[in-house]
């Protein structure tokens, strides 16, 4: 498609979605080329699904196509829209997103849906350990005013993404600094009791050939990949957070959906109660969580 030749809104989703075909039969998260076609389109010209539907007949600039010709390539390649065009919508907010981290999925809006319907204190301080682009702090933080955020991340450019999304969203309630898991949370000047920590860690083996199809092989293996078949930084945090929570504080975790098992043993063993799962949006075993209560 040359970024000269004229050509209507609805003329390049038609080909477009023709093009997107044999991308379809290698990525999984393509449910629909002329659905991915107008997302790439609405996505890349900042176009709301209305605005596109008003404008089909409309023809596109040569500025225009020559955006959407770079994009449409680098899609047929592979590269996950997100980065193509830099944000991704989770829970009610769009988020800016890099390659520095993981793309932001809804089943990982399990996390937020549990924490909200656990019963926490009014004024609850709560951590998000891995937090990336910080989707899960900031969302408790929009949904919940009155609670404290405070999320992590080791690495320090998703760090200063994180803090752009907070920045932008004027989410005042969330403190976001780098640390390697609990590593730096004591140099925070905090009280180092939480009542809800939360994590979506690396879980996947390096084993696993899903790390080479569809958007995860453009994303960082380092928030992919954790040795102990997957359950290393798992089982770590399970360890760790007793130290962290109060008398009656929840961890809940984001999973593999072979590990509901493994991981409802590792909180037991820490010595969590309640321990239970629940099944994503798939119908697969998502996130387990669990409550500790100190012995008296």
């Amino acid at each position: 498609m040359s970024p000269h030749q004229p050509m209507t809104t609805a003329l390049w989703l038609q080909q477009t979605a023709a093009a997107l075909l044999p991308l379809a039969g290698l990525d999984v998260a393509i449910s629909d080329v002329r659905l991915e076609a107008r997302r790439l389109l609405g996505d890349v010209l900042e176009i709301t699904p209305t605005a596109l539907q008003l404008r089909l007949h409309d023809l596109l600039s040569d500025a225009e196509l020559a955006l959407l010709a770079d994009a449409l390539q680098r899609r047929l390649q592979g590269e996950p829209l997100a980065y193509i065009t830099g944000r991704w919508w989770f829970w009610d907010l769009e988020l800016e997103v890099a390659p520095c981290t993981l793309i932001p999925r809804p089943d990982t809006e399990l996390l937020v849906e549990q924490a909200l319907a656990l019963s926490l204190p009014t004024k609850a301080k709560v951590l998000d350990l891995g937090t990336g682009t910080g989707a899960i702090a900031l969302a408790l933080a929009k949904a919940k005013p009155d609670w404290q955020l405070y999320a992590v991340d080791f690495n320090a450019d998703a760090v200063a993404l994180a803090q752009r999304n907070q920045q932008r969203l004027q989410l005042h309630n969330c403190q976001i600094f780098q640390s390697d898991w609990f590593s730096a949370v004591a140099g925070q000047g905090v009280d180092l009791r939480f009542d809800l920590i939360v994590s979506n860690p690396p879980y996947i083996d390096a084993e696993d050939p899903h790390l080479q199809q569809g958007d995860v092989k453009f994303e960082p293996l380092s928030a992919l990949v954790a040795p102990m078949a997957g359950l290393a930084d798992l089982q770590h945090i399970c360890q760790q957070a007793p130290e962290f929570l109060t008398n009656g504080g929840w961890l809940w975790l984001e999973h593999g959906y072979q590990q509901a098992e493994a991981v409802q043993q590792l909180l037991q063993t820490a010595g969590f109660s309640e321990v239970s799962s629940r099944r994503d949006y798939a119908g697969q075993w998502r996130i387990s969580g669990g409550c500790f209560r100190t012995q008296n």
